[in-house]
């Protein structure tokens, strides 16, 4: 465990394994933390050098104003990168993470050998339905502000995406318990306005132009990010023949589970993230 301080964030992050393997940068999502891979890291560093932090907003992550906008979050995690001295490295994200994740791997291409996005998007096509989606987030944001957290951590998971993670009831639970780490509504909502889906550029026209690896996975369940993912898919592939036979874009979708395929398949999960990395 461990702080690194730059201009807009003084992250806080724990590392996995051994410096010598390859390193494997893990974002998590919305009302996260570090504490969300805890389950897949014990497999995980047998393979790779794991590196966790916690996002701006969350944990113990600490941001300064200006800093939660989307592009100057993903600079400054190739920033901490830069001070941990990793030029490349794997990378996972989910959800949220992984719409942050997909940005830098369009973005920043050179740094990233591999990566893995679970029940992530690349953003919203119209100018119209971003607005509409800042609309939706800023009312969240408010009620992050104005309504006891415990309050609006289960209205929040009363959403159907999370539906069948309620199936898992020991998952569920341990999940819920670590979200009440996260002590300061303000900084989620400060978080949420400015990764929202309504603020994220649209990757949509970089995906064909990506060049490296790509595994997408979502729950069969999650029946709104299936869809996003095999247009992703289709996206990704659509120059293909220009494309380098190891750019290659694989989507797996992974039957009887939700949005978050790690807690409600876990066994599963790590095969996927550790043969895809390991190739």
């Amino acid at each position: 465990m461990a702080f690194v301080t730059l201009s807009h964030h003084t992250f806080f992050y724990v590392t996995a394994g051994q410096q010598v393997k390859p390193p494997l940068l893990l974002l998590h999502g919305f009302l996260g933390s570090h504490q969300d891979f805890e389950s897949i890291l014990p497999a995980l560093s047998q393979h790779f050098y794991c590196i966790v932090p916690d996002l701006p907003g969350h944990g113990q992550t600490l941001t300064e104003a200006g800093g939660y906008d989307f592009c100057a979050i993903a600079q400054s995690l190739c920033t901490f990168l830069d001070v941990l001295g990793i030029t490349q490295t794997h990378l996972l994200g989910y959800s949220m993470g992984g719409r942050l994740a997909l940005y830098m791997t369009c973005h920043f291409p050179h740094r990233f050998t591999r990566t893995v996005l679970e029940s992530a998007s690349p953003g919203l096509q119209t100018a119209d339905a971003r607005k509409q989606r800042q609309a939706k987030d800023e009312a969240i944001a408010r009620a992050l502000e104005t309504t006891p957290f415990p309050d609006f951590l289960t209205r929040w998971y009363n959403n159907s995406l999370f539906s069948s993670l309620k199936r898992h009831p020991k998952a569920y639970a341990a999940m819920l318990a670590r979200r009440h780490n996260n002590n300061s509504p303000k900084e989620l909502a400060a978080a949420l306005r400015g990764l929202s889906t309504g603020r994220q550029p649209s990757l949509w026209n970089l995906l064909a132009h990506v060049n490296t690896p790509l595994l997408l996975i979502t729950g069969a369940l999650d029946t709104k990010f299936v869809t996003i993912n095999r247009e992703m898919l289709a996206a990704s592939q659509s120059l293909k023949p220009t494309r380098t036979k190891q750019a290659q874009t694989v989507l797996n979708i992974v039957e009887n589970c939700g949005h978050n395929i790690q807690l409600e398949a876990p066994d599963r999960y790590r095969w996927l993230v550790s043969s895809f990395l390991a190739q």
